[in-house]
């Protein structure tokens, strides 16, 4: 069977060898469940990744721009469009000063970790957040009181015609695990962030207690998306569901963590369909039983027809 027309126009963008197809998402999600995607790419640069967004917005097809999976649930059934990597090429880190520069599919640890050897204070909450810069700034990330819009100073994004802008960190639209690039579908080349000069250790020293506060208190033995819906406003999402008698509950391979309500994790054998259905049966709980409306803070894409 041959490629289809679509296919050798991502292969003559990106390079053979960087486009796959029916490529299986669980390799690619920190969950570890997801069925195939469609089209699977890794644009080799900044310029390819431009080019190709440009090509796949003329088909009107449908996109999304992963980094490392670790926000996301996709169907068993896949994913109808095209998954384009950024993590793979476009991860460079580069420190001028007090700021850090960071091309988006670059880990937030490397740059959290980066930011330490040179001495710059201001990103240790960054330090344990298993994402990148692209994803953490389209989400707002923020952990142990610290958040992406307290550093961001300007943002490299893909404009809806197609041309490269640069945003201003004030003109994000910074809320609670939302962004302007969130909300009108931006996508992110790069980032830059302004941090402090610091004493070397006591930054290191930071994340590592950072590091131990993670460990004693979030299951991160298990396949997990981190928190899995986002804090109610006065209320604490994990309480509410230890409240409603959800810890432990199971549905498949999906449980609330014992050790932190707030995460469903995958035991070792869920499918998405199994973690849907718990995110659906403890959203209906905590609903009927407080009135507190719990909003999933991992994105849910793909098919789950039939699940």
């Amino acid at each position: 069977m041959g490629t289809s027309f679509y296919e050798d126009r991502l292969a003559d963008i990106c390079g053979r060898d960087n486009v796959r197809t029916s490529e299986p998402m669980s390799g690619h999600t920190t969950f570890r469940t997801g069925g195939p995607a469609d089209y699977f790419v890794t644009p080799p640069g900044k310029d390819t990744f431009v080019k190709l967004l440009s090509y796949i917005r003329q088909t009107e097809k449908e996109y999304l721009i992963l980094g490392k999976g670790s926000n996301l649930l996709v169907g068993d059934g896949g994913y109808r469009g095209t998954v384009i990597d950024t993590s793979v090429y476009m991860n460079s880190v580069s420190i001028d000063g007090e700021i850090i520069s960071a091309e988006a599919g670059a880990g937030l640890g490397t740059a959290a970790s980066l930011a330490a050897e040179a001495s710059l204070t201001g990103m240790e909450f960054a330090s344990g957040i298993p994402g990148t810069i692209g994803g953490a700034v389209f989400m707002n990330a923020g952990a142990y009181g610290g958040e992406m819009s307290q550093i961001v100073t300007s943002v490299e994004i893909i404009g809806p015609s197609g041309d490269i802008l640069y945003i201003p960190g004030s003109d994000m639209g910074f809320g609670y695990r939302t962004s302007i690039a969130q909300i009108k579908n931006l996508p992110i080349i790069s980032a830059e962030m302004k941090l402090k000069r610091g004493d070397r250790e006591e930054i290191k020293a930071r994340i590592k207690e950072l590091g131990m506060e993670r460990a004693k208190k979030q299951p991160l033995d298990y396949p997990s998306a981190g928190s899995t819906f986002k804090r109610p406003e006065g209320y604490f999402a994990g309480k509410l569901i230890s409240d409603a008698g959800f810890s432990g509950l199971a549905v498949g391979g999906a449980q609330v963590s014992p050790k932190h309500n707030g995460f469903i994790i995958n035991t070792g054998n869920a499918t998405s369909a199994d973690i849907l259905k718990l995110i659906d049966e403890v959203r209906e709980k905590v609903r009927s039983g407080s009135g507190v409306e719990l909003t999933p803070e991992v994105r849910i894409i793909g098919d789950f027809q039939d699940q």
